[in-house]
């Protein structure tokens, strides 16, 4: 039996990009959306096209019932998960004086809580399957420096850090390494209105990564030869911190 991945936030961007990459590398797939369904649904035909299987979980990951419902659900129908990358998040900018607390709390609750509403049911049936697994969150640079304008996002960001840091402390002897991911400036949809030109002046490498560039971070750390990786934090950003 092949080894399956749940992928959050898979429809589109990097997480699409995540999704493809580990199919090629022969892991089957567990697609997520909130809303694109119609996405998620093309994500999984061009991973059965590789070769791969693929199905398709639809849950807001803010919402803890849900997700423990659906996820659950897949796992007493399937089994459990080999690894897990927790990668669906939002933002909502704005400068702190202006920032209201709707923008905080969905923020807060999608990116931070969404680490436990997901991960929660997950964990002890990857414990009980005796044998290696595989956690990698996706943080931000933000969560590592902070940005003008993210409060919001930086603090959640932030807060995925340390929160994978201690659950790979947790996990180290269960043979389940948990790690973080945290991207720089990616070119998806989320920055395709940002001044990118003055952006790319800030960055050493002067330029904006790609989506394949993060997956194959997470490609490694989800593999065999990265078993005695864990409780990192890799930065994919061009040398911005």
């Amino acid at each position: 039996m092949n080894k399956t991945i749940l992928v959050t936030g898979s429809s589109r961007g990097i997480g699409k990009a995540i999704a493809l990459y580990l199919a090629k590398q022969g892991f089957d797939l567990v697609i997520h959306c909130r809303s694109q369904r119609s996405q998620a649904e093309q994500v999984a035909l061009e991973i059965e096209q590789l070769g791969q299987k693929a199905r398709i979980l639809q849950f807001d990951i803010a919402d803890r019932a849900q997700c423990a419902a659906q996820i659950n659900l897949d796992i007493e129908t399937h089994g459990a998960y080999y690894g897990v990358v927790c990668n669906a998040g939002i933002t909502a900018d704005n400068a702190f004086p202006s920032l209201t607390g709707e923008e905080w709390d969905s923020v807060v609750h999608t990116n931070l809580d969404g680490f436990y509403n997901v991960l929660q049911p997950v964990i002890m049936p990857m414990v009980r399957r005796r044998k290696p697994g595989r956690i990698v969150t996706l943080s931000s640079v933000s969560g590592l420096m902070g940005n003008r304008g993210q409060v919001n996002y930086s603090a959640a960001k932030a807060g995925i850090i340390g929160a994978t840091k201690a659950l790979a402390l947790e996990l180290a002897k269960r043979d389940i390494t948990v790690n973080c991911v945290a991207p720089g400036l990616i070119d998806t949809e989320m920055v395709s209105e940002l001044p990118l030109d003055e952006i790319k002046k800030m960055i050493p490498a002067r330029r904006v990564g790609n989506p394949k560039e993060v997956a194959a971070a997470v490609a490694f750390l989800m593999s065999e030869d990265a078993g005695y990786i864990t409780r990192q934090v890799l930065s994919v950003n061009g040398g911005l911190c």
